[in-house]
């Protein structure tokens, strides 16, 4: 007779009764989400499943988001190492000024168009399969550029290992979406860019003392050797984050430890009558449909990609004030870049702070529900402190004040910039839950594509208006730009986020 078989859907299934009933095999799974409990649909049960992401030990989860952190690190770092001996390897491979800059920039370029394949390839085949694939690819092509002979292949390496580097934008998102609650939100991702927010800083002092004291190829042979090692950690500690996929494998595996076919997941329904090419398709798309028909993502892009890409104006340009204004020596320019690293260590550690205050206090009372406009509000002081700090920064370098001057301003800056990252992170993150890899990916988009084009106008910019001047022209803008256009968010994310979605 056959057997009347209940599962608990929790991680082992050993513990799956059997009884006797003279009618039908019954698969009865008490967490079902339908009002009709539907037997045979796979889901987490509530209010706990051991094989949730978001119900997994802090510790697991720490894991993940550490393992995201230092890879971030690294990738970040690479992105800037080589500014300070840009000269150098201009010199050995015959390169013009714009070879030269395109040289540093183009990995910037590739991190614009990575996330925008990597992010929904990630919403298909899960954030593991992905996060170990972009490891080796960024691997491979980073030992290519030490081993570059030729200032064609240099170049090509650079962007092919800023395309596999990219992966961490979108993926960083979809992890922290999918294993922390919306009230562990603000502390998650302040010790999530803890380590990475150090890379782009670190990245031109370790490239300096580099290019002063060995091969500037070994900028990229130590940076192989800690990716190698992240390549291992990755494996070994990185655990699968999505959703869809994880009660894709329980549904298979009690599809085959039952022989009933009729599990499935709500996933698996929804995309059931389309081929396995058009999902893949459609989720390719989705970033760029994101981006050209959401005002949330365009708006939230917008303020993020222009503070991204002043970012990266200082980086780019902050090492030439020491060398050219002051007469420091390469090594000692590169010191300097500690002020940026500790504004944006300070910056996210305190916007954290503030917005997880801010969060509940402008949330809805009387036990409402908590909306995503709340993370907005610490964007105003952020959008404040930016501006003045490179006021600061400018006429201090401009009348070559003492060099202390010019780093509390630089300090100043970097935190004001990422109080107002922070937030707009977060918001993104709570305004898409189901498509988070995506969302963040079509962000990236513009903040990569101004990170690359903005430092190639800033040596002319500051070479006309000087660095007092210049900074004001780009800090006078952050001001008109940075504190009405988060007043759009507020008023109208609410009705934005209510209107349907179809671009999805």
């Amino acid at each position: 007779m056959p057997s009347n078989i209940i599962c608990t859907n929790n991680v082992s299934h050993a513990d799956i009764t059997a009884t006797v009933t003279p009618e039908i095999e019954l698969i009865q799974i008490p967490n079902a989400k339908t009002k009709q409990d539907d037997p045979f649909l796979v889901a987490f049960a509530e209010p706990f499943d051991a094989e949730n992401p978001k119900d997994w030990p802090t510790g697991r989860k720490w894991a993940v988001t550490d393992i995201l952190s230092a890879t971030g690190f690294n990738r970040i770092m690479v992105s800037t190492i080589m500014a300070p001996a840009l000269s150098i390897i201009a010199k050995e491979f015959d390169m013009t000024s714009a070879e030269s800059a395109m040289a540093l920039s183009i990995y910037l370029l590739a991190t614009a168009f990575g996330p925008l394949v990597i992010g929904p390839l990630s919403e298909v085949y899960g954030r593991k399969p992905i996060l170990h694939a972009s490891n080796i690819w960024f691997l491979v092509w980073n030992i290519a550029c030490g081993f570059a002979n030729s200032k064609e292949l240099f170049i090509a390496s650079r962007f092919l290992a800023g395309f596999g580097a990219s992966s961490i934008y979108a993926l960083a998102s979809g992890v922290l979406g999918d294993v922390w609650r919306p009230e562990q939100r603000s502390r998650s991702l302040g010790v999530y860019l803890l380590i990475p927010l150090l890379g782009a800083a670190v990245g031109p002092i370790i490239g300096g003392f580099m290019a002063g004291h060995t091969t500037w190829r070994w900028m990229f042979w130590a940076t192989s050797i800690f990716q190698a090692v992240m390549v291992l950690a990755s494996f070994s500690a990185f655990h699968e984050t999505y959703e869809p996929c994880i009660l894709r494998s329980r549904a298979e595996r009690l599809r085959q430890e039952t022989g009933n076919q009729q599990y499935y997941t709500e996933h698996e329904r929804l995309h059931s009558n389309n081929s396995p090419y058009f999902a893949l398709g459609r989720a390719l798309m989705r970033p760029l449909r994101l981006l050209a028909f959401h005002p949330i993502i365009q708006i939230a892009s917008v303020i993020s990609a222009f503070y991204y890409g002043i970012l990266y104006i200082v980086l780019s340009t902050f090492s030439d004030i020491w060398i050219k204004q002051y007469g420091q020596s390469v090594e000692i320019s590169g010191l300097h870049y500690i002020a940026c690293a500790l504004g944006e260590i300070v910056g996210s550690q305190i916007g954290a702070k503030a917005m997880d205050h801010l969060y509940r206090r402008h949330s809805y009372r009387s036990n409402a529900e908590r909306v995503p406009e709340s993370r907005i509000y610490l964007l105003f002081p952020g959008a404040l402190l930016g501006p003045l700090g490179l006021f600061l920064y400018g006429w201090a370098a401009q009348n070559t004040l003492h060099w202390g001057v010019v780093d509390i301003g630089i300090f100043i800056s970097m935190l004001g910039m990422q109080m107002t990252g922070l937030p707009l992170q977060a918001y993104v993150m709570e305004s898409y839950p189901e498509q988070t890899a995506s969302a963040g990916a079509a962000s990236q988009f513009m903040r990569s594509l101004t990170a690359f084009i903005f430092p190639l106008f800033a040596p002319r910019m500051y070479e006309v208006l000087g660095y007092g001047w210049g900074n004001s022209t780009i800090a006078f803008i952050g001001l008109v730009f940075g504190l009405p256009a988060p007043l759009a968010l507020i008023y109208f994310g609410a009705t934005l986020r209510a209107k349907p979605r179809p671009s999805f």
